[in-house]
């Protein structure tokens, strides 16, 4: 049987979401967790990744289990059993062909900036105090949500071929102290996130222009886009699927 798991971290002590040999991951920690609970191996297939210190408030990802009886108190057991940085929200029984990442329509990443030091949350929020133009943030947020070729925002390293995506909404959003960025796509690339606002700050900051934007989008070179924004501001906020596709009828 096809089963998804919903959960929500923080990225903080990990490098990342996937698997990766020398280092602590959030998808070994919770196949660990799940061999120690149910004494069986449990592979998790994700909806996507996240990078070393991203965090994320909604991921899914799905596993298949035969023993149904051993689902009893499951949610209970992992959230015991994985401490203070990882939260299992929901199981849900699937459809045996249900796939956590090929089935996902929609992703939505949150990147929180805040202007004044917050001494309680650091890990969860970019510090960043300098003066913004937030009229050129506005101009370059409706360019990049006009762009499908995401090649130039992408890490250089990657074995993708394909680096068109869809968005669906950018958006930002300033309060007395904070810059909240939304972007909703239907994927996204290794890095692309913190890439598009790492360059936007910079258009904020007077260091580049909206032309120098459509520029670094044509090149289609990740050596002309700005620096990447710290990873600790950003989270996977939202996994989108088909309409009736997780319901509360097959919560378990």
């Amino acid at each position: 049987m096809r089963y998804f798991i919903e959960i929500s971290y923080n990225g903080s002590n990990f490098h990342g979401w996937q698997i990766q040999p020398n280092a602590v991951t959030v998808q070994e920690t919770i196949e660990k967790a799940f061999f120690t609970l149910l004494k069986k191996q449990i592979k998790l297939t994700a909806a996507g990744r996240t990078d070393t210190g991203v965090h994320a408030t909604q991921m899914y990802a799905h596993f298949d289990l035969e023993e149904q009886e051993l689902l009893f108190g499951l949610k209970v057991k992992l959230n015991s059993f994985l401490g203070k940085d990882i939260l299992v929200k929901n199981l849900y029984k699937m459809k045996q062909d249900a796939h956590a990442r090929f089935d996902a329509i929609e992703r939505e990443y949150k990147y929180y900036i805040t202007q004044e030091k917050d001494v309680h949350n650091p890990e969860s929020k970019y510090f960043f105090s300098r003066k913004l133009d937030f009229e050129l943030i506005h101009s370059a947020t409706q360019i990049i949500k006009k762009n499908k070729n995401f090649k130039s925002f992408c890490r250089t390293r990657t074995n993708v071929n394909n680096f068109e995506c869809e968005i669906f909404d950018f958006r930002f959003e300033v309060t007395e102290h904070e810059i909240i960025f939304t972007i909703k796509a239907n994927r996204f690339l290794r890095n692309m996130v913190r890439s598009i606002i790492g360059t936007i700050l910079d258009i904020g900051l007077k260091r580049t222009t909206l032309k120098d934007l459509n520029n670094i989008i044509k090149k289609s070179n990740r050596v002309y886009a700005g620096p990447s924004a710290p990873a600790h501001g950003l989270f996977l906020t939202g996994i989108k699927y088909p309409e009736k596709y997780i319901t509360h009828e097959n919560k378990i």
